[in-house]
C-alpha cells in the first residue's frame, strides 16, 4: 500500500467498492422484478413485508463486516498482524454464531412477527414460505458479509467485489428459471436467493482456504479479551444503525407517502451509489493510516475521495435530472403519479452532494474508530432529525413537504458532522487515538 500511488490507490478501492453497490441494487431489484412477472399482488406483497426481517439479519453482517474492516486496517498499518488475525477470526466465527441464533430466533417467532410487520390473511403464507427459507440463510449471509470486509482491509477489493458479483449474479439467474420456468413463483424466489448465497459462500471459504488471505480466521485464533471485541463493536453497532435506521424511516415514510413518493426515493438511491461505495472504498486505506500514524497521507487520501466523490456525484445526479423522465417510466405509468414523482426525485436529487461528503466523512470517522460519534450522528440524522421532519413537513407543506424533509435532513446532518468531524480530527489527543 505504501508504494502505490494515492490516486491509483484509492481509485482500485472505492471503484470495486462502488460495483458492490450496484451489484446489491440489482440483488435487492431481483426478487422483485420477477415476482412481478407473475401478475400477483399478492406475492409482491409478501416478498415486500419479508424485506426488513431479512434486512435484520444484513444489519447484522454490517456489524462485523465494518468492525472488520476498521479494526483490522488500523492493525496492519500499526504492524501488528497478530492482532488482525485475532480481529478476523473473531469477526468471522462471532457472526456465525450470531446468524445462528438469529435464524433460530426467527424461525421460533416466524408467526408472530409476520403478524407485527403487518402480514394479512391473505399474504400471510406467501411471506411465511418466503421467510422461512431465506431465514436458514441467516450464517451464510453474515459469514460472506464479514469476509468481503476482511479482504477490504488487507486491500483486496476486488476478491471481496467478485464474490459479491458471482452470488448476486447467480440469484439473478436463478430467480427466472425457479419463480417463471418452474413455476414456484415466491418459493422459488426465497429458495434462488438462499442458494446463491450459500454457493457464494463458497467462494469466499476458498479464498481463505486456498491461502489467498494473509490473514487467518481458523478457530485458533479466536480472540475477545484485549479490547477485540469490543473494538469490532465500537465501530460495527453504528454503522449498523445507520442503514437500519434508514429501513425504519423508510418504513415510516412508507405509512405516509405516496406510490409516486415510493418510486422518486428509489431513483435517489440510485444517484447515491457513488458516495456509498466511495466511502466504504476508502475506509480501509484511511485505517491503514491511522494505524501508521501517517496522517498526511491520510489527509491526502480523504482530500482525494472527497473531490472524487463531489465529482462524480455531480455528474450522476445531472444525469438523472436530466432523464428523470425517462427513469420514472421504467416504474410507472399513470399519468398524474407520473409527473408528481418527476418533480418528487428532482426535488430528492438536490442534496445528492451533500450526501456523498456526508457518506464519506462518516467513513472516515470510522476508520479513525471513533465509534460514539458514528452512533450519534446516526442517530440524530435519522430518528432526530428525518423522521420528525417528515411528520412536520408533511403536516404543513402536503406530500411536496414530505419529500423536502430528505433534503433539509442532509444538510442538517452534513454540518453536524463536518463540526463534530472537526473536533475529533484536530484534538492532537483523539488524532493519535
Amino acid at each position: 500500500m505504501q508504494n502505490k500511488s494515492l490516486a491509483k490507490e484509492v481509485i482500485s478501492n472505492i471503484i470495486p467498492a462502488i460495483v458492490v453497490e450496484i451489484m446489491i441494487l440489482i440483488y435487492n431489484l431481483a426478487d422483485t422484478f420477477f415476482i412481478a412477472q407473475t401478475n400477483d399482488p399478492l406475492q409482491i406483497a409478501a416478498v415486500s413485508i419479508a424485506g426488513p426481517v431479512f434486512f435484520l439479519l444484513i444489519s447484522a453482517g454490517i456489524v462485523f463486516m465494518a468492525g472488520a474492516m476498521s479494526c483490522i486496517s488500523r492493525a496492519l498499518g500499526a504492524g501488528n498482524k497478530e492482532r488482525a488475525n485475532n480481529i478476523a477470526s473473531f469477526c468471522v466465527w462471532a457472526g456465525i454464531l450470531t446468524g445462528i441464533i438469529l435464524a433460530f430466533i426467527f424461525m421460533c417467532f416466524i408467526e408472530k412477527i409476520l403478524r407485527l410487520i403487518g402480514a394479512s390473511p391473505d399474504t400471510f403464507n406467501f411471506a411465511y414460505n418466503y421467510l422461512s427459507i431465506v431465514i436458514a440463510s441467516g450464517p451464510f449471509v453474515i459469514f460472506c458479509m464479514t469476509c468481503g470486509g476482511i479482504m477490504r482491509a488487507e486491500n483486496h477489493p476486488s476478491a471481496a467485489m467478485i464474490g459479491q458479483i458471482f452470488g448476486n449474479m447467480l440469484n439473478v439467474v436463478l430467480d427466472p428459471i425457479m419463480i417463471l420456468y418452474l413455476d414456484w413463483g415466491i418459493t422459488g424466489a426465497a429458495i434462488a436467493t438462499t442458494m446463491s448465497i450459500i454457493i457464494g459462500t463458497l467462494y469466499y471459504l476458498g479464498y481463505f482456504v486456498l491461502g489467498r488471505s494473509s490473514l487467518r480466521i481458523h478457530v485458533k485464533n479466536f480472540r475477545a479479551k484485549n479490547g477485540v471485541a469490543s473494538g469490532v463493536f465500537f465501530i460495527g453497532i453504528p454503522a449498523c444503525l445507520d442503514p437500519l435506521l434508514m429501513s425504519f424511516s423508510q418504513m415510516t415514510l412508507s405509512s405516509i407517502m405516496s406510490a409516486a413518493t415510493g418510486i422518486a426515493m428509489r431513483i435517489n438511491q440510485i444517484a447515491c451509489l457513488i458516495a456509498m461505495g466511495a466511502g466504504q472504498g476508502v475506509q480501509p486505506l484511511l485505517g491503514y493510516c491511522v494505524g501508521a500514524e501517517t496522517w498526511q497521507k491520510y489527509r491526502d487520501m480523504l482530500n482525494f475521495a472527497l473531490k472524487f466523490t463531489i465529482t462524480m456525484s455531480l455528474l450522476l445526479t445531472a444525469a438523472c435530472f436530466v432523464f428523470t423522465p425517462e427513469l420514472v417510466s421504467i416504474f410507472l405509468n399513470e399519468p398524474n403519479a407520473f409527473n408528481y414523482s418527476v418533480d418528487f426525485v428532482r426535488i430528492l436529487l438536490s442534496t445528492v452532494l451533500a450526501f456523498g461528503i456526508f457518506f464519506i466523512f462518516i467513513n472516515a470517522l470510522q476508520a479513525m474508530g471513533a465509534g460514539r460519534a458514528s452512533f450519534i450522528l446516526s442517530i440524530c440524522r435519522q430518528c432526530l432529525i428525518y423522521v420528525p421532519m417528515m411528520f412536520i413537513f408533511n403536516y404543513f407543506w402536503g406530500v411536496y413537504g414530505l419529500v423536502w424533509a430528505l433534503p433539509v435532513t442532509e444538510i442538517i446532518s452534513l454540518v453536524q458532522t463536518y463540526i463534530i468531524y472537526g473536533k475529533i480530527i484536530f484534538d492532537p489527543r483523539k488524532l493519535k487515538k
